[in-house]
């Protein structure tokens, strides 16, 4: 599959936020609310932005592979 900069940063961004879900289902510990705060404007962007990569990472999953 041939990704543009968007789809790398979205992906890098997913699998940011895999890892924290597993560290806070295995270890009961939030990395992001660790670095940031749990009230913080830049957890609250960092969240927003992993929301967002996932979103364009479904697109690109179901997106039509172009003819060539």
């Amino acid at each position: 599959m041939n990704r543009n900069a968007l789809t790398w940063v979205s992906f890098i961004l997913v699998v940011i936020g895999a890892l924290n879900w597993g560290l806070v289902g295995f270890f009961h510990y939030n990395l992001v609310t660790a670095l940031f705060g749990t009230t913080s404007y830049i957890s609250r962007i960092v969240y927003g932005a992993i929301g967002l990569a996932a979103v364009v990472e479904l697109l690109a999953a179901f997106r039509a592979p172009a003819m060539t």
